[in-house]
């Protein structure tokens, strides 16, 4: 390992300890930020020296096992501790390129939960069933890691799916795994309406933010407009008596969020509030990145056909993602939330573009 690395690992080690001494600080303890951002700090920088402290460990034993077996006078005793210090030799090679890449430039929201949004965008009431079938594949998705759903707000779509659904994912490193998901979504297929067997190509947009606490984002309330009234189903059919539903407008910024799927008025207010959060938090991002994307275009595009991140081919049983030129034929698996596949590529290919940032 070079001193540069060495140096580096060694300051890791530091502000760890830094961390620790904030977080049994009672002026810290009492300030909910400084806390919050104490603790978010030791979580990001321990596995990072626990893995540092078992590259040493590996570099200790395989010396001390090189040592023994060069004054080892038993051959067969010096074969096996000549084995031992290769075998721990290969441990501390492959710990410090897990540290290199520990080190390189990483998301700091890699481990928040989500909030994720799908909108029917090109294609009439295909796309709004297209939407539904992808709310139903991240539904899957998130079952087979054991991460909770929760459903926020939902526009049913006039043929089934959905013209607007917005949902949150809870579980370590859900971001990580759907930050990728993110972008136009085709589908290419027959729709059960068409009658004459044709294929239509369809949009739905998906967004994927990470989900900020209270204390994260705080939103005066003189920059909120609440609109309060009666929740309504499709057709404009009444499904509450009471003004429960919700309409948030920042003033600032414009974004509008309604939230009618609660049957309380407090309920449908804490969650708009989340889903309006959530976008700040992402607009600020964009905004300390230099990107074009404050209404979260650099995500789902326009939905135009033209622009996708995958494609999914019903007569070809394929679906292809045309970020990294994968395809897979095994789309009925897929939509039953079978994604790890492209995630782990995507994933590799993200990690190689970071440890190339790094140098």
């Amino acid at each position: 390992m070079d001193d540069t690395l060495l140096a580096r690992l060694r300051e890791v080690r530091r502000a760890l300890e830094q961390s620790l001494e904030a977080l049994a600080d009672p002026e810290v303890l009492a300030d909910r930020v400084r806390y919050a951002e104490a603790a978010r700090r030791h979580a990001e920088l321990k596995p990072v020296a626990d893995a540092f402290d078992a590259y040493l460990a590996a570099g200790r034993d395989a010396a001390e096992a090189r040592e023994l077996a060069a004054a080892e006078v038993d051959d067969a005793m010096a074969g096996e501790l000549a084995a031992m210090a290769r075998s721990r030799e290969a441990d501390a090679s492959e710990l410090e390129g897990r540290l290199r890449l520990m080190l390189a430039p990483r998301d700091p929201n890699d481990d928040r939960d989500v909030i994720m949004e799908i909108r029917a965008a090109v294609g009439g009431d295909e796309a709004g069933i297209w939407a539904g079938d992808l709310f139903r594949m991240y539904q899957r998705y998130a079952e087979r890691h054991r991460w909770g759903v929760e459903p926020m707000v939902s526009s049913p779509g006039d043929s089934g799916g959905f013209k607007e659904v917005i949902f949150a994912v809870k579980g370590r490193g859900a971001y990580s795994r759907l930050k990728f998901e993110a972008g136009p979504h085709r589908v290419q297929r027959v729709p059960k309406t068409e009658s004459q067997g044709r294929i239509h190509t369809s949009i739905a947009t998906v967004a994927v933010l990470p989900e900020v606490e209270e204390v994260e984002v705080q939103i005066a309330e003189g920059d909120l407009e609440i609109d309060v009234f009666r929740s309504s189903g499709p057709g404009g059919q009444s499904v509450n008596t009471t003004d429960s539903a919700v309409r948030l407008t920042h003033r600032p910024t414009g974004l509008v969020v309604i939230c009618q799927d609660e049957k309380s008025q407090l309920q449908n207010k804490v969650k708009a509030l989340r889903v309006l959060r959530a976008r700040l938090f992402q607009i600020e991002a964009d905004r300390q990145h230099a990107e074009q994307a404050a209404d979260r275009r650099s995500q789902v595009g326009t939905g135009e056909r033209a622009e996708k991140i995958r494609t999914y081919n019903y007569r070809e049983n394929r679906v292809t993602d045309h970020r990294i030129g994968l395809t897979i034929k095994r789309l009925p698996e897929i939509l039953e939330g079978d994604l790890d596949e492209f995630v782990d590529a995507l994933t590799q290919e993200d990690e190689a573009r970071r440890l190339a940032q790094s140098g």
